[in-house]
């Protein structure tokens, strides 16, 4: 197999050639500096990755198994389509190997409250497991908008002991979540450790997330050679923040193979009210590093649109608009009514019920298997759908 020969990013300032770095103010250089410190000494260590993979295997379920996807494969022409299948974890999606990876950090920084944000509710609701387990206080901050299209999600969180504040600011979705969670930080950075759920953020929370999804890929390697005998052609997954799709494609950025992020089109990128800085940005700098956004002409954030809560945020992580620019990975979108259609074929032909986020790598993944002839295509099913249950009985008639 061919190989490609990437740099090893980020360098030690935590940039990815342009983008990335630490845009934050002086009070939080300290914490960003004291956790990159603790996660180059503790959590690089064998005790800490023996620890990590017995939570990961005991509590988590890993590894989470390649499904073979016939019946659409058959449907849809000569190609393959499997899928990771990352919503068999335990609590429903990727979410729960950041957390868990971040919380044991936590612990051994002597860290005794945790806060985080989220959209979907996902990471939310593996930080709050996380903490649960571990007996921290938890604090997850969520946009009011997407507290009440994911009620379940909140649910669950307050079921795990964590307290959700509602964010009443701006649009009332992840970015201004987000807003708050650093804001809280920067009150706490004694005795508060802050998980950020992507791969966005200041260094060095992009290389942080990226590692401990990064087992995504490890596994989706060897298992589609031992249990299928094939490699993969093309990899597919959605992007948001980006840190399921970066878990997914790391391991294979330096081999011969395709790999495509899906952005959330919503009502279409001519439209304005899409999720899609990589399709329709430019760089900027947002939560703390450079990367491509969507803001107006005079400088300002621009809102945002999604029938996910997941992939509803204005910007990406730094590693994928490296990757963007460097023609690396291919980014694309998909619209709202197409990530819904996707959601149904795969739910009515393979009984799977999969996260709106994951729909829209999905709907991309249909529309090239009808065109390509004879290629393995791995999708990473980031979660699972049970948080989108109300979404979908609103939206339907809406849609199609």
């Amino acid at each position: 197999m061919k190989k490609i020969n990437l740099p090893k990013l980020p360098n030690k300032d935590g940039h990815f050639d342009e983008y990335g770095g630490m845009f934050v103010s002086e009070t939080l250089m300290y914490p960003l500096k004291e956790l990159l410190k603790a996660y180059t000494t503790i959590a690089k260590s064998a005790k800490f990755r023996q620890m990590l993979t017995k939570e990961l295997t005991m509590y988590v379920g890993r590894p989470t198994p390649i499904y073979y996807a016939s019946r659409i494969s058959k449907e849809l022409g000569s190609s393959h389509i499997y899928l990771k299948r990352e919503d068999l974890n335990h609590t429903g999606a990727h979410k729960i190997n950041n957390a868990m990876g971040q919380v044991l950090l936590a612990k051994a920084m002597k860290k005794t409250r945790i806060i985080a944000e989220t959209g979907a509710g996902q990471h939310g609701v593996a930080t709050a497991t996380a903490c649960a387990k571990y007996n921290i206080k938890c604090v997850v901050y969520m946009g009011e908008e997407d507290i009440e299209r994911q009620k379940i999600n909140v649910y669950r969180m307050k079921l795990l002991g964590a307290e959700v504040i509602p964010v009443t600011s701006g649009s009332k979705t992840l970015k201004d979540a987000l807003n708050e969670a650093l804001r809280d930080w920067v009150s706490n950075v004694d005795d508060t450790h802050y998980i950020i759920g992507s791969v966005a953020g200041p260094h060095p929370y992009p290389m942080i997330v990226r590692d401990f999804q990064s087992i995504i890929g490890h596994e989706s390697k060897k298992q589609m050679m031992s249990v299928y005998k094939k490699k993969a052609d093309i990899l597919i997954a959605c992007v948001g923040g980006g840190s399921n799709a970066i878990g997914l494609f790391h391991p294979f950025l330096n081999d011969d193979v395709e790999i495509v992020g899906v952005e959330a089109g919503g009502y279409g990128l001519s439209t304005g009210k899409h999720a899609a800085p990589l399709n329709k940005g430019k760089p900027g700098v947002l939560h703390g590093n450079r990367t491509y956004i969507m803001e107006d002409e005079n400088g300002q954030i621009q809102s945002t649109h999604s029938i996910s809560a997941g992939l509803d945020y204005p910007g990406v992580g730094p590693e994928h608009s490296w990757l963007k620019d460097n023609k690396r990975v291919q980014y694309v979108s998909v619209t709202d009514k197409e990530a819904l259609k996707a959601f149904y074929y795969l739910t009515e032909k393979e009984g799977i019920i999969p996260a709106l986020e994951t729909a829209h790598a999905l709907a991309y993944a249909f529309k090239i298997a009808k065109k390509r002839k004879n290629k393995n295509i791995l999708i990473n099913l980031s979660g699972r759908g049970d948080k989108d249950i109300d979404t979908i009985t609103k939206m339907t008639q809406m849609t199609l």
